[in-house]
């Protein structure tokens, strides 16, 4: 269990690090896109929007990952996907119309009008990316420990 803390740890740690700079990356890159620049009031728009983030989702993520796993009902992924109304609502305030976005991103994130939605921690930063396996695998490993099949094949 105490691996499985550590990297839980980690991961809410990398989590509070990168949610505020994804949120400032998501709108500098369409800002650009859209108007060949990121003018600094927008800019500063997503620098609140993102310690915003940080207060709410991050804190949400942390929350999530003290939880016994047994009492996890939700996975960090899915708390974090959720961010992405911080970065949505600067660029709308800014004037930036959607982007096109395939059906299935249509249907599963209809609220995600600048497809932003994350598929993996790696997109949120990459740095994200070791310790999510890192947890993954520890979470994995201790519910194995808890509810797998012995070798004998007999329930526990």
């Amino acid at each position: 269990m105490a691996v499985l803390e550590e990297h839980a740890r980690a991961l809410a740690d990398g989590v509070d690090a990168a949610l505020p700079r994804w949120v400032e990356r998501s709108v500098e890159h369409l800002l650009v896109a859209h108007r060949g620049i990121a003018d600094p009031a927008a800019m500063a728009a997503a620098r609140e929007a993102g310690k915003r983030a940080r207060a709410d989702v991050g804190v949400r993520v942390r929350a999530l990952l003290q939880v016994d796993i047994d009492e996890q009902h939700t996975n960090p992924l899915s708390i974090l996907r959720q961010a992405v109304s911080y970065p949505t609502e600067v660029l709308r305030q800014a004037g930036v119309p959607p982007v096109e976005r395939d059906r299935f991103a249509v249907e599963r994130f209809p609220d995600d009008d600048y497809d932003l939605t994350p598929a993996s921690f790696a997109d949120i930063d990459p740095s994200l990316f070791d310790a999510g396996m890192a947890w993954g695998a520890a979470k994995a490993w201790v519910h194995k420990q808890r509810h797998g099949v012995p070798p004998n094949g007999a329930p526990r």
